[in-house]
């Protein structure tokens, strides 16, 4: 995790009203520019005004961070639901997504193959087990939590 994420994610956190909970923060670059991205949920799913006002009230909190942790003059601010299909990075966000279908890329091949989409049928706080179909049978794969580059819920048709 890079240092803006660490230090907005442990600031921000405690600030998020019920019943809201921060579920993760990006820093990416976005075209020329770079892009803060705060995702916030509630159970129920997070309604677009609750989005609003919870920009309202982080904005403000943000400039009080110091030393500022920004490294670029500028940047935008996003807050959003992390959505259907929604990042995993956290091992709480892996335990939360047993029994749903994921997308999972890793660092370097695990039974010849960098990427796995399957159902995630279970999580230890170490390894991933996913049921994957392979041509017209489904298997299982363990991933180790080392392994995995980056992974995301999918919505599954």
């Amino acid at each position: 995790m890079n240092d803006v994420v660490e230090i907005v994610e442990d600031f921000i956190a405690p600030h998020i009203p019920e019943p809201f909970k921060l579920f993760a923060v990006e820093w990416e670059k976005f075209g020329g520019d770079m892009m803060l991205s705060i995702l916030v949920d509630k159970e129920g799913g997070i309604e677009i005004d609750e989005t609003a006002e919870l920009s309202e009230l982080i904005s403000p909190l943000l400039d009080t961070i110091s030393p500022d942790p920004f490294p670029t003059e500028g940047y935008m601010l996003e807050v959003a639901s992390p959505g259907a299909e929604r990042p995993l990075r956290k091992a709480e966000h892996y335990q939360g997504a047993v029994g749903e279908y994921v997308f999972v890329k890793l660092y370097q091949k695990i039974d010849n193959a960098k990427e796995y989409a399957g159902d995630l049928i279970s999580f230890d706080g170490t390894t991933l087990v996913l049921d994957v179909l392979d041509k017209t049978r489904h298997k299982k794969v363990e991933i180790p939590l080392s392994a995995v580059a980056k992974a995301q819920t999918m919505v599954k048709f």
